[in-house]
């Protein structure tokens, strides 16, 4: 078996604008795994986010130029990838390509079942972010995730109190994203002014890094709370079940390139179902090559709640692939097809 390494710069639509940062490009590297006679290929993407990622772009570009030597010593890149979770990602999803045939299919599932996900709308000046919103219902979702925490939050309150005098509760389901844009010190106003639009969850409300204070505002919200950065950098199992058993979180937000690969979110999940806290997965915007991963892998899982996979039509030169977004439902399109000519060339 041989590898190989093949960058990709993905170009947003428009510029994906969050508390923490705005993003006009993003950088991928495909893992290409060969089988011995070089007739099947396995594909992997590795797509760390720079600044929230624990991996920076130099180590992630050092690791990459010393992997033939690393493949070799299964001790070294174990004990590299364990902190380096958009590689683990990367190489996990190329093997399970490559054993299931280098077909696109690294979990044996039925691409018949469609994945519910919710709309996302990004940051933006709050009369766009409200006609996205109506837009995004119009084309069927009912479940629409908000990105919050840039704007001043009465601008955001206003939006929020136009969304709800159009879209009752029961046709339309309100998620939050902070980023930990919130202080510590406010953070529980912020979140009793927001419940008066029912809201189902928020993410991450302040920064990562500080249980107790989170722990006390899980305790107190009127609004559930869901854990995403928090979880990131977080890879031994009893630090897991400390973090889960220290904040009570009512959610986890799970995200393959972040959180440990698919062998590290299993591990979060069997642990937040033993402790009643339910979860869903997103993408943290990886080309079609990662969400069709992602999504494989949910395929293999028993879940309700809608999931957050509808980033794949952010890049306007994305890899051509056979899943669609269609009226609030991520679905395999079995007459579409992959072009993996950008990868392989």
């Amino acid at each position: 078996m041989s590898f190989r390494f093949h960058h990709h710069t993905l170009f947003f639509h428009k510029p994906a604008v969050t508390s923490r940062d705005v993003m006009q490009t993003r950088d991928v590297y495909y893992l290409l795994a060969h089988s011995p006679d070089d007739k099947l290929v396995g594909v992997g993407e590795c797509a760390p986010i720079w600044g929230l990622s624990p991996e920076t772009k130099a180590e992630i570009e050092r690791t990459i130029s010393n992997w033939p030597d690393l493949i070799g010593r299964p001790t070294a890149i174990s004990e590299t990838l364990v902190k380096m979770s958009s590689l683990r990602f990367a190489l996990e999803t190329a093997l399970r390509d490559l054993a299931g045939g280098g077909q696109m299919n690294p979990f044996e599932v039925d691409l018949s079942r469609q994945i519910p996900i919710n709309g996302l709308v990004w940051m933006s000046d709050a009369e766009s972010m409200f006609m996205e919103c109506r837009a995004k219902v119009e084309a069927g979702f009912r479940t629409i995730k908000f990105k919050v925490g840039a704007l001043r939050f009465e601008h955001e309150l206003n939006l929020l109190n136009k969304v709800r005098s159009e879209f009752h509760e029961n046709d339309l389901e309100i998620r939050l994203d902070a980023n930990g844009a919130f202080k510590p010190e406010d953070a529980l106003d912020k979140l009793d002014a927001l419940s008066k639009f029912r809201i189902h969850s928020i993410e991450q409300p302040i920064r990562a890094g500080n249980w107790p204070e989170m722990a006390e505002l899980v305790r107190r919200t009127p609004i559930a709370i869901a854990l995403d950065e928090e979880l990131i950098g977080v890879h031994d199992i009893k630090t897991k079940q400390l973090l889960l058993d220290t904040i009570s979180p009512h959610y986890l937000v799970l995200k393959p390139s972040l959180h440990g690969s698919f062998s590290g979110c299993d591990e979060w999940i069997e642990l937040a179902e033993n402790c009643i806290i339910g979860w869903w997965a997103t993408s943290a915007l990886e080309s079609n090559i990662g969400l069709n991963a992602i999504a494989q892998w949910l395929l293999t899982k028993s879940f309700t709640l809608p999931q957050g996979l509808g980033t794949g039509g952010l890049f306007s030169n994305n890899i051509e692939s056979p899943w669609i977004v269609d009226s609030g439902y991520l679905r395999y399109d079995s007459n579409l097809h992959w072009n993996l000519k950008p990868i392989l060339k």
